[in-house]
């Protein structure tokens, strides 16, 4: 595989009871699940308690599809239109790097591409059409 596009789909702090109901209505099944709290901890920005439960990140496997699965952030604000963005999950860092740079030319950067502790290329990109990519580098 070299690119791969899938949706992720973020929620207003109600992302476990989405999956509960995926994983029953559509048959998925959890390919991964962590929480805000089983990532590593920012000391500048400490979570609030309430958040460290909230989901980080998750995969779902719908049929012979993906689905990723998020609650906001803390500080993210929800609206009609960015619940939904599309993660190009590619295999190398030079990839990732062509694609930030195509995407945000004349777009909006959230994330700088960047290595994380989940990915070695990340980024967070809204392009010129307002379209929202991940740029997700899976790690070798």
């Amino acid at each position: 595989m070299t690119m791969q596009l899938t949706p992720y789909v973020f929620f207003d702090g109600n992302a476990r009871e989405a999956i509960c109901f995926y994983e029953e209505v559509l048959d998925a099944e959890i390919l991964f699940c962590q929480t805000l709290g089983e990532g590593p901890e920012n000391p500048d920005h400490p979570l609030p308690a309430e958040m460290k439960e909230k989901i980080a990140h998750a995969v779902l496997k719908v049929g012979d599809t993906e689905l990723m699965i998020g609650d906001a952030f803390p500080g993210q604000t929800l609206h009609e239109g960015n619940q939904v963005n599309i993660c190009i999950t590619v295999n190398t860092t030079g990839k990732a790097q062509q694609l930030y740079d195509v995407l945000k030319q004349n777009g909006h950067v959230s994330i700088p591409l960047e290595e994380t502790y989940f990915s070695p290329a990340y980024a967070l990109v809204t392009d010129r059409f307002g379209i929202t990519f991940q740029i997700f580098t899976r790690r070798k």
